[in-house]
């Protein structure tokens, strides 16, 4: 095969594209979902339009892609932990100081995807990736070059976090564009995996360096080698995915050019110069499929633009105890990784290195874990809509508004909240007792694994019920993600201190086992009604406007 084809392949979708106003029209599918489908009263039956275009194939390239993208993160933040006595001597400064610059990250850790999360839904998801990610290689490059500046130290750790953070949200996005709902979870799974190879190996590297160099600047020009590679990386594979903007990605006939790939650039002007005949008719279609809706300019899309738009989706009902199950666990995992230098040291008298080695049982557990949830929530989904007698339309994708999408992400849940509890509770009388360190290790694998499981579960039903926006949807739950985890880390240090580390595991493990029980209790109970009245709302205040 040609290296033309190959291109082809990945970035050139062969079927023409769903029109965004024909996407959100439920009057206007040809194939309607529900319980009874049916043809009845059509003379001739229609072929539903495709909701993607993308193959099988493409999809697990771009999932390939997507995965390391969002690398840059977990990565970036847990390789800098073991490097921070290196610059506390390095910049002749406090404990205290230093530790400003890990505030300074989780602050943009939070505004990032408030900022580039709605941008996504509105301009585009490729070029909001190829801003972020030359955003992080530029801070990176004047981290590792910056030799005594103390100010230039805080304000490059914030556009490193600037860049690296909002690559999360935009990829959710992604994984909604190009997946029916009922294959989202094989879709998401991966991508965590790799997502999640950041935290396994970021505290490896930097407990290397702190071990064995003594100097933190070669992490620096490392992560500038990653952000290179993988801002050419989507400049070259990643076309325009968002839906307002191209539908169901089949049509580039009103694209501009910087929402074309650069290599399906460069097969175009290959075959340009080989003389093949243009498949297109004269407008730019292909025919017998109808074009894209208007387009705006690009300032118009940015016009719109709402960058506090995420912070809305936490005050609705149906997603609060998503959220609170995404941020309650991530308030356990920053308890477990920011404890287990002092248990290490103070129990095992492990060094810096062997302090990071430490982590890469909880970071197998994580990527184990998102591999095994992505599978089952493409089954929980199939069961529900066996159960109800939902035919799944793997075509043009299932209509979300009459079918139980809660029933079907948050089944199994109340046995992941009993092991993830259990497990806590445990680990904490282990490290007390001074168990052997295999029971630990082996603790950390489960409670990494189990963590994993709810983020991504809790974040696919977030991009389920916001489909319009699920970019948006995504940077809500990193914000809430961080405000619970510094919230409860202030909370949770002075308990830490009163009590032993065995009473503070188990306090932990009932608080997020019980709260999150009785969150799933009414997301299964209330989600879809509380979901219904929402878009309902929306709806009569849209028609309002549209009549005023």
């Amino acid at each position: 095969m040609s290296m033309e084809k190959e291109i082809v392949d990945l970035t050139s979708p062969p079927i023409q594209c769903l029109t965004h106003r024909d996407e959100l029209s439920n009057s206007d599918r040809v194939a309607s979902n529900g319980p009874n489908r049916t043809n009845a009263g059509s003379e001739q039956p229609q072929t539903p339009i495709p909701y993607t275009v993308f193959t099988r194939g493409q999809k697990r390239r771009l999932r390939l892609l997507l995965g390391f993208a969002t690398i840059t993160s977990p990565l970036t933040a847990t390789c800098y932990f073991p490097l921070l006595p290196l610059l506390r001597t390095h910049f002749e400064s406090s404990a205290q100081a230093i530790n400003l610059t890990l505030t300074i990250y989780i602050i943009f850790q939070a505004l990032s995807p408030a900022i580039f999360g709605p941008f996504s839904d509105s301009i585009g998801r490729r070029l909001v990736f190829l801003i972020t990610l030359a955003l992080y290689a530029l801070g990176n490059l004047g981290l590792a070059l910056n030799k005594s500046s103390y100010a230039a130290l805080l304000v490059l750790r914030a556009l490193q976090s600037l860049g690296a953070s909002a690559a999360m949200s935009v990829s959710y996005g992604v994984v909604a564009d190009i997946c029916i709902p009922s294959e989202r979870g094989r879709m998401l799974g991966p991508v965590s995996m790799a997502l999640n190879l950041g935290a396994c190996v970021g505290p490896v590297i930097g407990g290397s360096v702190a071990w064995t160099s003594g100097s933190y600047e070669w992490v620096f020009w490392s992560l500038v080698i990653v952000g290179i590679v993988l801002w050419l990386s989507v400049g070259l594979f990643l076309p325009e995915t968002a839906r307002a903007l191209v539908g169901n990605g089949g049509s580039d006939a009103q694209r501009y050019w910087w929402e074309e790939s650069w290599s399906s650039v460069l097969t175009h002007w290959l075959s340009t110069q080989k003389g093949n005949p243009n498949t297109k008719n004269q407008e730019g279609q292909n025919p017998g499929v109808s074009p894209v809706s208007s387009r705006k300019s690009i300032l118009q899309q940015c016009r719109f633009v709402n960058p506090l738009a995420c912070l809305r989706v936490m005050f609705h009902l149906d997603t609060f105890f998503a959220l609170w199950m995404q941020g309650s666990f991530y308030v356990v995992d920053y308890a477990v990784v920011a404890a287990m230098p002092d248990i290490f040291q103070d129990i095992y008298h492990f060094n810096e290195l062997q302090v990071g080695l430490t982590y890469i049982p909880r970071g197998v557990g994580i990527i184990a874990g998102g591999f095994c949830i992505g599978k089952i929530m493409d089954y929980n989904y199939k069961t529900v809509a066996k159960k109800t007698g939902w035919n799944i339309d793997e075509v043009a994708g299932d209509d979300l508004q009459h079918f139980p999408i809660e029933q079907a992400r948050a089944r199994g849940s109340y046995f992941l909240l009993i092991i993830s509890t259990a497990v806590l509770v445990g680990y904490g009388w282990a490290v007390t007792k001074h168990a052997h360190l295999a029971i630990v290790l082996i603790l950390q694998f489960i409670q990494g694994s189990m963590g994993c499981c709810f983020y991504n579960t809790y974040n696919a039903l977030l991009v389920d019920v916001f489909p319009e926006s699920p970019s948006t949807a995504a940077a809500a739950a990193s914000i809430v993600r961080c405000a619970m985890a510094a919230t409860g880390v202030a909370i949770l240090h002075p308990l830490l201190a009163a009590l032993n580390r065995g009473w503070y595991f188990t306090i932990l493990g009932i608080w997020s086992g019980g709260c999150g029980a009785l969150a799933v209790l009414m997301i299964e109970r209330k989600g879809m009604s509380w979901r219904t009245q929402r878009i309902r709302k929306k709806t009569a205040r849209n028609r309002a406007n549209d009549s005023g």
